[in-house]
Order: structure tokens, then C-alpha cells, then sequence
């Protein structure tokens, strides 16, 4: 029987490490959120594709890895007309997240227009697409919500403390078990 108990224990401790490392880095997804409610480190920023675009690359539930760029001669990497892009569009303090192409570069304005004609401040432009991992979006939005973080990630590990403190208590009235 104590083989069985040690695998046990084995088992027990691995799904805790995985839950605890995955609790750590929604935590840190969260916590690294911009100003517009995007997750951003550095000069990438992951968005969550929350509703479907014109293009056919990018589906609702898409999790789109952008690359903020500049303007600008002496910058390394600029953006350029043909590029794809996202942008933030402001209305009514709402924020809505825009999808197009490149048309026209204004340098001296540190402006970049769509081929639709939709003009955008670079401030307000998030960046181009470097990676699309499909549906992987959509779970992401939920562990990110405020519900999904309570129940998925709070309620689990409220529960393990309580225990742990049912744990200690037994142990401090009883004794500890002998096996």
C-alpha cells in the first residue's frame, strides 16, 4: 500500500505544480494589461480576435500576436504601406479594434491610413500581425474574464487552502498519521 500512496502523492503534487504555474501566468497575462485592455510585453501585444474581420486570416476566437512598429526613417523595421494592421478606433469612450491594409504612409504627421481611407495616429495603431494561433482566443477570453478567473483559477485555490488548513488542524488535534 505504500507504493500506492507515494504515486498518489506523485500524481497529487504534479497537478498541483501545473495548476499553480497556470494560475501564474493568466495572472501575469492580467497584470500586463495596456491602457486599451490588450495584454502587452514590450513591442508584442496579444489580441483576442472577439468578433470576426474582412479577412479571411483572421477568425473570431484567433489569438493574433502584433508587433507594435514606428514611423520613421532611422527605425529599423517601419511600417509600410501593404502591411497589415490593427488599430484602436475611439468612440463614445468605447474602444473598438480595427482590421485593414496599409494605403498611405504620413511621416511628417506620424499618421498611417487603410486602403478603406480610415486615417490612424501611430499612438493608436496596435501593430502588425507576426503570429495567429487559431482558437486558442477563445479560451484565453475566458480564463481573462472576470468570471473565468474567479471560477478557474480563485475558487481552486481557495478550496486548496482551506483544505490546508483542515490539514493542519487534524494533524495539530490528532497527531500526525503514521503509515
Amino acid at each position: 500500500m505504500k507504493v500506492v500512496d507515494k504515486i498518489k502523492e506523485i500524481i497529487l503534487n504534479l497537478i498541483l505544480i501545473v495548476f499553480f504555474l497556470f494560475a501564474l501566468s493568466m495572472t501575469i497575462l492580467l497584470l500586463n494589461y495596456n491602457e486599451y485592455g490588450l495584454t502587452q510585453f514590450g513591442d508584442r501585444i496579444l489580441l483576442v480576435i472577439k468578433e470576426d474581420f474582412s479577412s479571411d486570416k483572421y477568425k473570431k476566437g484567433d489569438l493574433v500576436i502584433l508587433r507594435q512598429k514606428k514611423l520613421g526613417p532611422s527605425i529599423k523595421d517601419p511600417i509600410k504601406v501593404g502591411d497589415e494592421a490593427f488599430a484602436y478606433r475611439i468612440n463614445n469612450n468605447e474602444t473598438f479594434i480595427e482590421f485593414g491594409v496599409v494605403g498611405k504612409v504620413y511621416e511628417s504627421e506620424n499618421d498611417i491610413s487603410f486602403e478603406n481611407g480610415s486615417t490612424f495616429d501611430m499612438k493608436l495603431v496596435i501593430g502588425t500581425p507576426e503570429k495567429v494561433y487559431k482558437n486558442i482566443g477563445s479560451v484565453l477570453s475566458v480564463v481573462n474574464s472576470k468570471w473565468g478567473f474567479l471560477f478557474i483559477i480563485l475558487v481552486p485555490c481557495f478550496l486548496i487552502f482551506i483544505y490546508q488548513i483542515y490539514e493542519l488542524v487534524i494533524e495539530i488535534k490528532f497527531g500526525k498519521e503514521e503509515k
